[in-house]
């Protein structure tokens, strides 16, 4: 089995632990099933209409996120194609959303960012014209010009989040909570971009659309099994909660260097030597 998928089931995972959802997720258990936490800490309300609602909850962003994949992979012939073109993009793109979970990125103003990016366009036109040489690739030097052109204005608005309330009126149950999970797709997207972009970006390259998908459905399932965990165990959750959320920034500064990693790899063309040092996981796929 691709080492991808549990990758992507591990970004689902930490995409839960992120410090913009981890804190929401019992205002949506509350949403869900129509009554308070404090209710829910006490074991009020009924588990399995709570359960229904939060499935059909997971199932609303999870239909979101996989139309994502497939239309990610589904011009994946055109990306597969221009490989040797586009990876530094795709890999510049990927350091640029790790470089803002670390927290780099806000810290570089958008001044500088235009300066330096256009220092590095600079460079690659001069490879272009062969005046440097050919030291590196004209396109990596563009693709690396776009952490710094865009990255000072995208991470302010990946800082931002859209909240979507009322969805599905006030009653709860399934037709709510899928409407929710829906919502919750698009509302947080922002907020999970930098994980959930890297995903799409690693399904871009896949040969099919099918494979995409099925990297989307590994994605949402780590965020949703966590979530109907939750639902099943909010009391639990909560105490849980109280004691990990002073962890949370160390889980977003861990998946940015990953991201970093990962994007770093991507932009040379590497990404098979990671594959090659976690070949050993295939053996559970088995």
């Amino acid at each position: 089995m691709d080492v991808s998928i549990f990758g992507v089931f591990f970004a689902g995972v930490v995409s839960f632990l992120s410090p913009c959802v981890l804190p929401l997720v019992p205002g949506y258990i509350s949403m869900l099933s129509g009554i308070g936490v404090e209710q829910l800490k006490e074991g009020e309300g009924s588990s399995g209409r709570l359960f229904s609602s939060a499935f059909a909850f997971v199932i609303g962003f999870s239909a979101v996120f996989i139309t994502f994949g497939a239309s990610a992979s589904a011009v994946s012939s055109f990306l597969l194609r221009n490989k040797n073109l586009l990876a530094p993009v795709a890999g510049a793109l990927i350091v640029l959303f790790g470089l803002h979970l670390v927290g780099w990125l806000v810290k570089i103003s958008v001044r500088v960012g235009l300066l330096v990016g256009a220092v590095l366009v600079a460079i690659g036109v001069a490879l272009n014209l062969r005046v440097l040489g050919h030291f590196a690739t004209p396109i990596q030097f563009y693709a690396a010009a776009l952490i710094f052109l865009l990255g000072p204005s995208m991470t302010r608005w990946l800082n931002r989040d859209i909240h979507l309330r009322n969805v599905g009126g006030n009653k709860p149950g399934i037709v709510s909570g899928f409407l929710m999970g829906f919502a919750f797709a698009f509302g947080w997207t922002p907020c999970i971009g930098p994980i959930l972009g890297s995903v799409l970006l690693v399904a871009s390259t896949k040969e099919t659309v099918g494979q995409g998908v099925l990297l989307l459905a590994c994605y949402s399932a780590g965020l949703a099994i966590p979530f109907l965990l939750t639902a099943l165990a909010i009391g639990r959750f909560l105490k849980f909660y109280q004691r990990f959320r002073r962890h949370l920034h160390r889980v977003e500064v861990f998946s940015g260097f990953l991201l970093l990693l990962i994007g770093a790899l991507i932009f040379v063309n590497r990404l098979a030597w990671l594959s090659g040092k976690l070949s050993f996981l295939n053996r559970f796929a088995q």
